[in-house]
Formats: structure tokens, C-alpha cells, sequence
């Protein structure tokens, strides 16, 4: 094994997942993108470009690699879904000024 192999071994890869809900039309946010490595790095990029606010939560990530795609999160999972996306309101109007 070379150096660069024994480096990558000892870094966890990078994963991520993301969230839609859209009003009048999901009961409760869906996941609808997951995945480690490049495909992680693919949806960060993603959000980015959309303008989307990327927020780090390992631990509320853990619990989103559980789900399907396309799964709406459990009721046990508000909470902290709700906290996220109130971060994101507040970000937004700080960014943005209220709507």
C-alpha cells in the first residue's frame, strides 16, 4: 500500500443527502438524493450551484442514510428536520431581507 492509499484509508468519505419538500404536495420532506464519495460531492456541488443552503449535521445524516429514496421522513425525524430548515429561513433572510 502506498502512502496515498494508507492517507485515503484513515479519511472517512464524505456523505451527503438531500431533502425536498414542496407545499400542497408532500405531507413531510422526502429524501431525494444520498450517496458517499463522489456522488456526495456531486449533490453538495448541486445544491451549491442552486443556490441551496448546505447545512452539516452528522448526526441528522446518519439518520437520512437510513432511508429510501423517495422515503418521507418519519415522524421521529421532525424535529430535526424542522431545525434545519429554520436555520435555512433565518439564513435566507439574512441573505435575501424577509420575504
Amino acid at each position: 500500500m502506498n502512502e496515498k492509499q494508507s492517507e485515503n484509508r484513515k479519511k472517512p468519505r464524505k456523505s451527503a443527502a438531500a431533502l425536498r419538500y414542496k407545499e400542497g404536495k408532500d405531507h413531510a420532506p422526502r429524501l431525494v438524493a444520498k450517496g458517499m464519495g463522489q456522488i456526495a460531492e456531486k449533490i453538495i456541488a448541486a445544491a451549491e450551484n442552486a443556490g441551496v443552503p448546505v447545512h452539516e449535521d452528522p448526526d441528522l445524516l446518519a439518520l437520512l442514510m437510513t432511508l429510501d429514496i423517495q422515503e418521507t421522513i418519519p415522524p421521529e425525524m421532525y424535529l430535526a428536520v424542522a431545525e434545519v430548515l429554520a436555520f435555512i429561513y433565518k439564513m435566507n433572510n439574512t441573505v435575501h431581507g424577509p420575504k
